[in-house]
């Protein structure tokens, strides 16, 4: 599975939009917006920007944006997608090219495991501001009856990114490294459109 999307995340980035949105019957984008009411103050750091549709989104509502993300055939699209107009870097989010305490809150919609390496939490907790967020909606599930619904549930269990038991994985992948690097945490469940969303806020 990792080999497949490393190759969908880069070689094959084009087909992303038309992936997400099949497999989540077209649930994707509403899934990755649920973040913004989380967001408190001006200045956001969003890892793994993909496409690049939530920079889009969060520089309309006049918040100072900048998207980090590996991948270079991402940085193509989402420089399309924005109009050219976003502030967008290449990099690594274990080490993060930004000065310490520069962002009230560091955003990540659907990231690969990277997002909770030890160096990433530790660089994240550095480049917040004291009170800054750390928000990341690690997966969704779908609970509809509908037929499509369960085969779109089926789909994100075959390739991990739905969860047969969040409590475990939340314990063991995400706030043992968030609460030794210092932060407090809290977890929400947002019912919408027929699935959950779970999304992780790690306070500084």
């Amino acid at each position: 599975m990792r080999f497949f999307f490393h190759h969908f995340y880069h070689t094959f980035a084009w087909t992303y939009d038309f992936v997400a949105a099949v497999v989540s019957i077209g649930r994707w984008n509403h899934w990755t917006q649920t973040v913004i009411p989380l967001i408190d103050g001006t200045h956001v750091l969003e890892i793994g920007y993909g496409p690049g549709h939530l920079q889009r989104i969060l520089r309309s509502r006049g918040l100072f944006a900048v998207g980090l993300d590996e991948s270079r055939q991402m940085a193509y699209l989402a420089k399309h997608n924005t109009d050219g107009s976003a502030r967008l870097t290449r990099g690594l989010a274990q080490s993060l090219p930004f000065p310490s305490q520069t962002f009230d809150n560091v955003i990540s919609t659907f990231p690969a495991e990277y997002i909770f390496d030890q160096h990433t939490v530790s660089d994240v907790y550095r480049v917040l501001h004291n009170g800054g967020r750390f928000i990341v909606l690690p997966f969704a599930w779908i609970i509809g009856n509908s037929f499509t619904d369960r085969l779109s549930a089926w789909l994100f269990r075959v390739t991990g990114e739905s969860p047969t038991n969040a409590t475990d994985i939340l314990s063991q992948r995400a706030v043992r490294p968030l609460e030794a690097a210092g932060f407090k945490i809290e977890t929400q469940q947002i019912e919408i459109k027929s699935s959950i969303v779970l999304i992780i806020i790690a306070r500084k």
